[in-house]
C-alpha cells in the first residue's frame, strides 16, 4: 500500500474496505502525464492537458466515501478526464457492474479510455467511454445507482437528478462546495453540503 493511501486512511478520508482496495490497486501514476509521474503520489491536483486536472486524492477519497459505490452497480462518471475515477469505480463495481464515463474533450476521452484499459476494464466492457455534454447525463443507460461529477457546475443539473434511481446517490461540486444528494422519490432529495473545495468547470454545450 502506498504512502499516499496510508496517509488518507490515517487522516480518516479513506474508511471503506472496497474503496481502500481500489485506491491501492489502481495507481494514480497511470493517469498523469509523464512529466508529472514523480508527483503522482502527492496529495495535489495535477494538470492532465486541455485545461483540465486530475483531482487531489484527498478530494477524490472524500467524494467516493460520500458516493458509497457498491459491487454490481451501474454508475455514471461525469467529467472522467484521464480516467482515474472511472478505473476506481470499475474496480469497485466488479465484473457484473458497469461504469459509463463522459468527457467533453474528445482528445481527453481517448486518453482516459486508453488509461483505463491498462486494467482491461474497457476490453471486458466494464467501462464505456463517451464524448459529450456531461450536464445532460447519459439517458440511454439511465437510471443510475450512483452519479459522480468531477467538474464544477453553477447549479445541480436537472437531467442528472432525473437519471438517478430512487434511493440512488450523487456527489458533485457546485459553488466551491461538494454536494451529496440522495433521491427519496421523483421530486425529493436529501442534500448535504461540504464547503471549501475548488474544481475545474464542467464544460457544457453552448
Amino acid at each position: 500500500m502506498s504512502r499516499l493511501v496510508n496517509n488518507l486512511i490515517k487522516d480518516g478520508y479513506l474508511r471503506t474496505d472496497r474503496i481502500i482496495d481500489a485506491f491501492s490497486e489502481i495507481s494514480r501514476i497511470e493517469f498523469v502525464p509523464k512529466e508529472f509521474e514523480l508527483q503522482a503520489e502527492a496529495d495535489v491536483a495535477l494538470p492532465i492537458g486541455y485545461g483540465q486536472t486530475i483531482s487531489q486524492p484527498l478530494t477524490v477519497a472524500l467524494m467516493f466515501e460520500l458516493l458509497d459505490p457498491q459491487e454490481d452497480q451501474k454508475i455514471l462518471d461525469v467529467g472522467s478526464g484521464s480516467g482515474w475515477t472511472t478505473a476506481l469505480l470499475s474496480y469497485i463495481v466488479g465484473e457484473k457492474g458497469k461504469v459509463i464515463a463522459i468527457e467533453r474533450k474528445e482528445e481527453l476521452k481517448k486518453i482516459g479510455e486508453r488509461n483505463v484499459d491498462k486494467f482491461k476494464y474497457v476490453k471486458n466492457n466494464r467501462a464505456r467511454f463517451f464524448s459529450g455534454d456531461g450536464s445532460l447525463g447519459f439517458p440511454q443507460e439511465a437510471p443510475f445507482d450512483r452519479i459522480l461529477v468531477s467538474a464544477e457546475t453553477e447549479n445541480i443539473p436537472e437531467e442528472l437528478k432525473k437519471q438517478l434511481k430512487i434511493g440512488g446517490k450523487m456527489v458533485l461540486p457546485a459553488g466551491n462546495s461538494i454536494w451529496y444528494l440522495e433521491k427519496k422519490n421523483e421530486t425529493e432529495f436529501i442534500k448535504e453540503e461540504y464547503g471549501g473545495f475548488s474544481f475545474v468547470p464542467l464544460v457544457i454545450n453552448q
